[in-house]
């Protein structure tokens, strides 16, 4: 009964919108007072006067809303409603209140006869909700039939270039749009009227009328034992008989239960093609045109059993229940989705403000290692100039030790010719020294470059492994921080890269002054070896001049070529060592 008031309540919608006159949404009381009268005249339930009055008594409150209408609709007709009326007649009624009004002007391929069975149809595919529309789906299941009716190909290409054409803030079509549709030809093209009106007469028999077979067959009378030429209609519970196609004149019907059964007869008394009907009170012996609608009939007929038998709906109902089943079970998927997609934004949301204030972080990291390395820079650039105004006070002091050694040289050139040997001696001997001060010099400074690397290196094997695990730990997050921070990992292999090359550019460097290290050390050697030779011959030659040493502060004594080498004191210990020297010869 649920299924049988929610079909009702659809057509009698119709019927309220189009008493609306000015679409508020309300529909004048005396208006309703005839509707609710004809309502209970086709749907043949008794009238109730009183209420009627009482309900729709004339008061200052005005028209009277949808929803203030329902519950006397409810209570004091659809719940009365027997399944003993022509529904035919019932929607006819309603059909009839609303077609002016929203039937479209514009002319069309089919009757208004064709056009009140499409706006059945809609009533019956249409969604259980309000305002009243089909979706694409019911759209190409009619379409479809309609196309199969009338013998035609269906143009699965077109309707899909319909669909994208189809205006997305609608969900479907109302039933005035459908009949337009239908009527305008566009599924439909290369059919003429009586064929797209015999399809849609086809369509609606099957769907509102429940015929699920019909055709001419040869009955055999029960009385006179004549076979005579029958139209037959099979419906989910009976068989009905007509003289023609036309249903004028009923002839009989045959009942169907879950008792009956159908059988396959042999050919006699010619006629060919028989089957049996048997049920609980008679049997019909039928003759079809063909084996072809033998066979036909005797499925249809044995479907048809089998669904008494089981209690379940005719197919074409059982269909339009599971499709709107699977839609309600996809809208629900997708509303399942939306939300899991929403919970999906909002974790994304949430992950992106981590990675902004990741993102801050290393920018705020770099910032300082950009300060540290300015420090660096700094430090280093001061280091530079220490070593700058070292390495000049060195030549300072270099040059005014030269200046001293070309006074000392001059000297030497005014001394006595016979120690001439000596001082080309005396020349070599400094040359060593300065080759030994200058290989120290350069060992210090190889040092010092050595250690600047080496803290360079240490530094960038720090920042290196800082680099590292900061990669390692972006690598461990998860795929889809993988994919936004994948730039930055590029950005970071880049510096990576840079920095090893930095490193190995510096460790070649280290490599090349510990070269000139271990070269300057050999200097330092042999300028050693020779200093200590030529002091060697120094010390045991006869006393003609020695090393340059830093003079006395005693007075020194002038000779006949200005001031003298050795001090008195030494002057006396030679003598001293002369005269032993000649006494012992």
């Amino acid at each position: 009964m649920g299924g049988l008031k929610d079909e009702l309540l659809k057509a009698i919608w119709h019927a309220f919108t189009a008493l609306d006159l000015d679409r508020s949404g309300k529909v004048s009381k005396s208006q309703l007072k005839v509707l609710s009268h004809n309502l209970c005249t086709v749907l043949k339930v008794p009238h109730d006067p009183v209420a009627l009055e009482e309900h729709f008594r004339d008061d200052d409150e005005g028209p009277v809303s949808n929803q203030g209408y329902m519950p006397y609709l409810n209570k004091f007709i659809l719940e009365k409603v027997q399944d003993n009326f022509d529904k035919i007649e019932f929607n006819r009624m309603c059909w009839t209140l609303c077609v002016k009004k929203n039937l479209t002007k514009n002319p069309l391929l089919i009757t208004e006869d064709d056009a009140f069975k499409v706006w059945v149809i809609f009533n019956f595919l249409s969604e259980d909700k309000y305002p009243l529309l089909i979706v694409p789906e019911e759209i190409e299941y009619l379409l479809k039939k309609l196309t199969e009716a009338m013998g035609g190909g269906w143009q699965q290409e077109q309707f899909e270039h319909y669909k994208i054409n189809f205006d997305d803030n609608k969900d479907g079509l109302s039933a005035w749009e459908l009949i337009e549709l239908i009527g305008n030809g566009q599924f439909s093209k290369g059919m003429d009227r009586q064929t797209v009106s015999m399809a849609i007469n086809e369509v609606f028999n099957e769907l509102i009328l429940d015929v699920l077979k019909q055709g001419y067959m040869m009955k055999k009378g029960h009385k006179r034992k004549n076979w005579t030429e029958r139209w037959f209609v099979l419906k989910p519970n009976i068989i009905s008989y007509y003289v023609s196609e036309d249903l004028r004149e009923k002839k009989g019907d045959i009942l169907l239960d879950e008792n009956c059964c159908v059988e396959s007869l042999p050919d006699k008394d010619g006629k060919k093609c028989l089957f049996l009907i048997k049920c609980c009170d008679k049997t019909f012996e039928i003759s079809a045109s063909d084996k072809k609608k033998k066979q036909e009939w005797i499925q249809a007929i044995h479907s048809t059993v089998h669904l008494l038998k089981l209690g379940s709906p005719p197919p074409h109902k059982e269909a339009r229940q599971r499709r709107k089943e699977l839609r309600r079970k996809l809208l629900a998927e997708q509303e399942e989705l939306e939300r899991q997609m929403k919970e999906l934004q909002a974790a994304n949301e949430n992950k992106q403000q981590e990675l902004e204030s990741v993102r801050k972080k290393l920018e705020e990291a770099a910032s300082r290692a950009a300060d540290e390395e300015k420090k660096r820079l700094q430090t280093q650039a001061e280091l530079q100039t220490r070593f700058s105004t070292e390495l000049e006070r060195e030549k300072l002091i270099r040059q005014q030790m030269e200046e001293q050694v070309a006074q000392k040289s001059s000297e030497l050139e005014q001394y006595l010719q016979r120690v001439r040997e000596l001082e080309d001696m005396y020349l070599k001997l400094q040359e060593a020294l300065e080759d030994e001060r200058q290989a120290r010099q350069d060992e210090e400074t190889v040092r010092k470059l050595q250690a600047r690397l080496l803290e360079e290196e240490s530094s960038k094997r720090a920042e290196l492994e800082k680099w590292h695990l900061a990669q390692q730990q972006a690598i461990q997050t998860t795929e889809a921080e993988k994919q936004e921070l994948e730039q930055q990992r590029v950005l970071k292999e880049q510096a990576l890269q840079e920095a090893m090359a930095q490193l190995e550019q510096l460790e070649l460097e280290r490599k090349q002054a510990l070269e000139q290290y271990e070269g300057v050390k050999k200097k330092l050697e042999m300028a050693t070896n020779t200093t200590r030779s030529w002091k060697d011959k120094v010390a045991h030659h006869e006393g003609l001049i020695r090393l340059i040493e830093p003079g006395s502060k005693k007075p020194h004594l002038i000779t006949n070529w200005g001031p003298a080498a050795f001090t008195q004191a030494e002057l006396e210990e030679r003598e001293k060592s002369w005269k032993e020297k000649k006494t012992t010869e």
